[in-house]
């Protein structure tokens, strides 16, 4: 079990380039984790990011947002906590391993590249209409989204 005073860190991972479909899922997932007091983390741009850090700030959480730039210009207004790396699509390792898990909404090689972490390090990762992997669970509906990255982290947290 996670530890009471340990917040869960949950990524909201996807392109900036989004169906209308794919906005609406990352902003109810976004506004449903908030809600459950997770701290959402995105890469902070726009499109399923901005989102998510929408759909987080509405349920009156907080956002972090792990930036490819380093000047913090690339945040989207709701970014709370804007880490600039200077580091343009690398920093995705560096999003990825500061999370329990990962949510990953449609998306494009980026995503991949977050997918591929997520998967490599153990955590556990859902999709919604995004790459077809071994090991990436699909889910159509951001209510059971949200409850299956609950058990998935509680299992992993178990194993160890």
């Amino acid at each position: 079990m996670i530890k009471p005073e340990t917040s869960i860190r949950i990524a909201i991972i996807g392109a900036r380039d989004a169906s209308p479909d794919g906005i609406q899922f990352a902003y109810d997932v976004g506004k449903l984790l908030a809600e459950r007091g997770v701290i959402v983390y995105t890469g902070g741009g726009g499109g399923i990011m901005k989102a998510a850090s929408k759909g987080a700030r509405d349920g009156s959480g907080i956002v972090v947002g792990i930036l490819k730039d380093s000047d913090g210009l690339d945040a989207n207004d709701f970014v709370d906590v804007p880490i600039m790396t200077g580091m343009g699509d690398l920093r995705n390792g560096i999003l990825i391993r500061s999370v329990h898990a990962a949510i990953a909404v449609e998306g494009a090689y980026g995503t991949l590249s977050e997918i591929a972490y997520t998967l490599g390090y153990g955590k556990p990762v859902l999709g919604y209409n995004t790459w077809d992997i071994k090991g990436l669970e699909q889910l159509q509906s951001p209510e059971i989204a949200v409850k299956r990255i609950f058990e998935l982290i509680e299992e992993v947290v178990d194993e160890q």
